[in-house]
């Protein structure tokens, strides 16, 4: 991009986009990073795959989110240190080779995550197995132990077999075991249930349906065992550590509804019929905790609108949270559109799509796909994130399902001279053997004196921390600092001030 078209689109955004006083103080704001395809880890030195993730955590802070969406499970092995399966390929360029020197992505991913006030969503994918015909899984992959559990099918890949109780309790295990060794602030799984459909060629399960599917049609009998993996995986989550969350990212199309009353109006795949997931049940039933529909395409695309189906998935919120997941190249690539379907001066859709998820009385916040585009700058996002629409810190919405209940407020807040100087608050979280209630994370707000204090105000919001201190910049004037703690499910504490 040059720099008189980078000028043009901040100028614009300037312009379109909110003011800093407008921005909510509470937004889930996510960006998934994916390892599958990507091939820059593998060319990398363990010390250089660290400073670039360092580098990509620091742009996405800077942006606004407070999430990120990590993969380390895109094809049954692991981004991390595993017993059960062997190391991803996606990290060191060869299935079943461990990083050298050792190292664990995933520990450290947490680690700069929480440093920086934001949350690490472990993303696995259940089913898949290989990316292509000419991938094989690692030696000692359990696809050896058990090929029974697997299936080949048209597209050239292996897939757990998603009828087998032995590959729900495969699956429950590994994520069992991410649970008991590591912080993770959710567990995250995409689009991929049953495969998407190759023409002409049937998933070949007929073994596993002759010997349980007791009767049922068979598209039912698919979706009741992604059902029964569903309903599992929220169970152990729940058994094991309860404040942690589970959030699933289906395709946008649920059902268009000349199939089906309850369906949007579009004319696509629908991930029901196709990929077997009834996402909407998920939420009903409680056992999911948040949902974020791949909304992929353009506000006025003729099959598959955003906005059509940004109503339709606000209207099937089912009481938890729901985040649309936004593809920066079709946000940052196409013109917006007036109220009576006309273009605008605005060459992105990035305002209108803000715009309507703020409006939406269900809706959370973005997701947005992939962040590598936000801390390449593709097209000005990270500029436009940066100086409009993500420019003030912003905490999670509370989980008040699983924990309503507040922690107790910071101790021992003080303004200490430093060197030079310098000044800095420092603190300390309370005590609490219930770690429902550990604070985990810190809001520094800043006031100037004779200011109100409004904690709703998110402009004063200065950081969102995982540590205990905070350098205060160099300032004129007289300030109020006040700091303020939140547990694990995002519920703040009553506020402490200091001159």
């Amino acid at each position: 991009m040059n720099i008189k078209h980078s000028i043009l689109i901040l100028l614009l955004a300037l312009l379109a986009g909110p003011t800093h006083a407008t921005n909510p103080k509470h937004e889930f704001r996510g960006a998934w990073l994916h390892i599958i395809g990507q091939g820059q880890y593998a060319r990398m030195t363990s010390e250089e795959t660290q400073k670039y993730l360092v580098n990509q955590l620091d742009l996405l802070q800077k942006s606004g989110c407070n999430a990120v969406l990590w993969q380390v499970r895109p094809q049954a092995d692991a981004a991390y240190v595993s017993e059960l399966e062997p190391w991803s390929r996606w990290i060191t360029g060869e299935a079943g080779k461990a990083p050298n020197p050792l190292w664990d992505p995933l520990q450290f991913m947490i680690e700069e995550s929480h440093k920086r006030g934001m949350e690490l969503h472990a993303w696995i994918n259940p089913y898949r197995v290989t990316s292509g015909k000419d991938d094989k899984p690692a030696a000692g992959h359990v696809y050896y132990e058990h090929p029974e559990w697997f299936l080949d099918y048209a597209d050239g890949k292996i897939y757990f077999d998603p009828g087998l109780p032995e590959s729900r309790n495969f699956i429950d295990k590994v994520v069992r075991d991410i649970l008991a060794r590591y912080d993770v602030d959710a567990i995250h799984m995409d689009d991929y249930f049953y495969p998407y459909p190759v023409q002409d060629a049937e998933f070949p399960d007929t073994a596993s349906y002759n010997r349980y599917g007791l009767g049922w049609d068979l598209g039912d009998w698919r979706r009741h065992n992604v059902d029964l993996l569903i309903e599992q995986l929220h169970n152990t989550i729940a058994e094991v550590k309860p404040w942690v969350r589970f959030g699933i990212s289906p395709f946008g199309i649920w059902r268009n509804k000349k199939n089906d009353p309850d369906g949007s109006e579009t004319n696509g795949l629908q991930c029901y019929d196709r990929l077997y997931a009834d996402c909407p049940k998920w939420t009903a039933e409680g056992w999911v905790d948040y949902m974020v529909p791949q909304l992929y395409w353009e506000l006025e695309h003729k099959a598959a609108g955003t906005l059509e189906l940004a109503y339709w998935w606000d209207r099937h919120a089912n009481g938890r949270h729901m985040y649309y997941g936004q593809a920066i190249y079709n946000v940052m690539s196409h013109r917006d559109i007036a109220a009576d379907g006309g273009d605008t001066l605005n060459p992105t859709q990035l305002a209108h799509k803000f715009r309507l998820m703020r409006e939406l009385p269900h809706v959370q916040g973005p997701c947005w796909w992939p962040g590598y585009n936000i801390t390449d700058n593709h097209k000005g996002i990270l500029d436009s994130l940066t100086a409009n629409y993500q420019s003030t810190p912003a905490l999670i919405p509370a989980y008040s399902w699983l924990d309503d209940k507040a922690p107790a407020a910071v101790e021992n807040l003080k303004v200490s001279k430093l060197k030079g100087g310098d000044k800095q608050l420092t603190w300390n979280a309370a005590s609490t053997t219930d770690p429902m209630q550990e604070a985990v994370r810190f809001v520094v707000y800043r006031f100037k004196k004779g200011q109100n204090i409004d904690l709703n105000n998110a402009a004063a919001i200065q950081t969102i921390t995982g540590g205990t201190t905070f350098d205060i910049p160099k300032q004129k004037g007289k300030w109020i600092w006040v700091v303020t703690a939140l547990d694990r499910c995002w519920n703040e504490s009553a506020p402490v001030s200091i001159k």
